[in-house]
């Protein structure tokens, strides 16, 4: 009786909640998501539902937490929620929120709550989030998660978004580390679901995640074109085309794809009275920076970084402190500005993570080499091991990175006290450790690519035909950064002058 209570409320108030909710659901794509609650939390739920697909997370939430008022028996709509506290590909999860906030307040057991789906699919949806939040680590649940979802969307080939959400959910069983034959796999899947439906926000989306690297981005320039249109009300639907863009070296589109993205964040800000520091889109914001530093734009990237330093002084914390690190040592190694205080100020704090802070200890005693500061470049280095020393890291790429940064630094003070043998030594150590991490996207990881480094201390010993080979293979990690391809042309020209 209260079904039939609640389902004939929904239906009186259906064309009330169309005209509001089916207008928000425009600029967020189109999909196919039947689910058995009452039609007005349809309504609601098929928002979240395009909001997930973008990792609009906070939103999705508001629209499936609005579905359960509307319909409080809409298993589904709790499924939405659980999900919002996931995010695969950042590697992050809300455990205890997901389990206690969301699926608790469904019912008490699994058992309870799988008799809260009325269907066979909506229960496989079920047991998968079930898995994704249940026992063991992480990665553990992530995987059973993904076999969960690949029978999911075996048995049901013509639900796009089982198939979709499968293809993402491989994506996040490598914990950001990229895998060739795992993002091939999910890319597969995908293209699958966006020749079906062109305006499948999540197949977009996934696919450019699984091509955003130099040697896959060709593949996913398809995907990067129309995301941003398929999704105009999403700030992050505008940023991911340049997850591409960045990877092929394409400036101009990384620039008007992070602009974009940027403006969508603040205008929600504005809309919804936001926290600025939580909700600014900061990751667009130094992409935007690093793409006009590549096309010689350094008055625009200088702004970029000032609305940083903006937001770090009001704020302070480990977050915007992280960010700012980031962003002045992407401004630092790119202008050569080495005498700037500003820039070289140390902010890594005992609360920074320990990448960011190797980058802000590297990017000092870099500047400090540059301005023949050899003992400040010494004790930036022992800061670096120093803050290496009993800190347990992800074994991954993250910690790669810093022992490359390790090993820059360690070569530059070499060469500083005339010991140029020992700091070739530590130079091939350093492209040796970076080539066997796993391609990133996004702006380069170290800060200063140790083949561009290599580069350039080849030339400082006239060794030109060495440096042009190190920038070559330096472009092949990162296409068409500025200063390899510069020092690439002053190695040839070198050579040719020798």
């Amino acid at each position: 009786m209260k079904r039939v209570a609640v389902c004939l409320i929904s239906v009186l108030l259906l064309p009330i909640f169309t005209a509001i909710f089916g207008a928000q659901t425009q600029g967020l794509g189109t999909i196919d998501f039947p689910t058995s609650g009452s039609p007005g939390a349809r309504e609601v739920f098929l928002r979240g539902a395009l909001l997930l697909h973008s990792f609009e997370y906070d939103d999705a939430r508001e629209a499936f937490r609005q579905a359960q008022e509307l319909d409080p028996d809409f298993g589904m709509a709790y499924w939405g929620e659980a999900m919002t506290h996931n995010r695969p590909i950042w590697v992050q999860v809300d455990l205890e929120d997901a389990r206690a906030a969301v699926l608790d307040r469904l019912a008490e057991t699994p058992e309870a709550r799988l008799a809260k789906m009325p269907t066979q699919r909506e229960q496989g949806y079920l047991r998968a989030v079930e898995k994704l939040f249940g026992a063991g680590d992480k990665l553990s649940r992530d995987l059973a998660y993904s076999e969960s979802m690949a029978q999911l969307a075996a048995e049901y080939p013509d639900d796009l978004n089982a198939v979709s959400l499968y293809a993402l959910s491989l994506l996040g069983t490598r914990q950001q580390e990229r895998d060739f034959t795992t993002y091939m796999k999910a890319a597969g899947i995908a293209e699958e679901v966006f020749t079906k439906n062109p305006n499948h926000p999540g197949a977009a989306h996934y696919l450019i995640h699984s091509y955003d690297d130099p040697i896959h981005a060709p593949l996913g320039l398809r995907a990067a074109r129309v995301y941003a249109d398929i999704a105009p009300a999403a700030a992050h639907a505008q940023h991911m085309p340049s997850h591409i863009f960045l990877a092929a070296g394409m400036w101009d589109d990384v620039v008007k794809a992070n602009e974009a993205s940027f403006e969508a964040a603040e205008e929600r800000i504005r809309r919804k009275n936001l926290n600025v520091e939580t909700n600014r889109a900061y990751h667009a914001l130094w992409w935007m920076q690093y793409a006009y530093l590549q096309i010689g734009r350094e008055q625009d990237a200088q702004k970029m970084l000032s609305i940083m330093e903006a937001d770090f002084g009001k704020s302070g914390s480990p977050r915007t402190r992280s960010d700012l690190i980031n962003m002045r040592t992407t401004q630092l190694v790119a202008t050569g500005d080495w005498d700037n205080e500003t820039l070289k100020a140390i902010l890594a704090t005992p609360d920074v993570p320990l990448l960011p802070a190797a980058t802000d200890l590297f990017a000092t005693g870099l500047a400090a080499t540059q301005n023949q500061d050899l003992a400040a470049a010494e004790e930036a280095l022992e800061q670096l091991k120093k803050r290496k020393e009993g800190v347990t890291a992800r074994p991954g790429t993250r910690q790669v990175a810093v022992d490359v940064m390790g090993k820059e630094l360690e070569a530059l003070v070499s060469l500083a006290r005339g010991d140029n043998p020992q700091a070739i030594a530590f130079m091939r150590e350093a492209v040796d450790l970076e080539d066997s991490m796993n391609l990133q996207f996004g702006p380069p990881v170290p800060v200063k690519p140790s083949h561009e480094l290599f580069g350039e201390i080849l030339l400082k010993l006239d060794r030109p035909k060495e440096a042009a080979e190190q920038f070559r293979l330096g472009l092949a990690r990162a296409p068409n950064r500025s200063l390899l391809v510069s020092g690439l042309a002053r190695a040839e020209e070198n050579s040719e002058n020798q």
